[in-house]
């Protein structure tokens, strides 16, 4: 089945040899909090296709909205 919603990539790549995970320290709450958040977007993936299979009307793909959910929970974390 292909995604109707924004690809969910990376592309950290193209701009540095380190991963983003090589700048967070290793006890940071970032860590625990992105597995388990991971884990709750693999679970809603069916959610999110048929949300999203109903809006595909050839236009401009979306933001993935777990690319979001991350952003907002890193922003969360971080700012507190």
């Amino acid at each position: 089945m292909e995604r109707m919603r924004g690809p969910d990539g990376f592309t950290e790549s193209m701009f540095t040899v380190l991963k983003l995970d090589d700048f967070v320290p290793k006890d940071h709450p970032l860590r625990p909090i992105r597995s388990w958040l991971n884990d709750a977007l693999k679970r809603m993936d069916d959610v999110f296709a048929r949300m999203y299979e109903a809006d595909a009307k050839g236009g401009r793909p979306s933001i993935a909205p777990e690319k979001l959910v991350r952003s907002f929970a890193a922003g969360a974390v971080l700012s507190s």
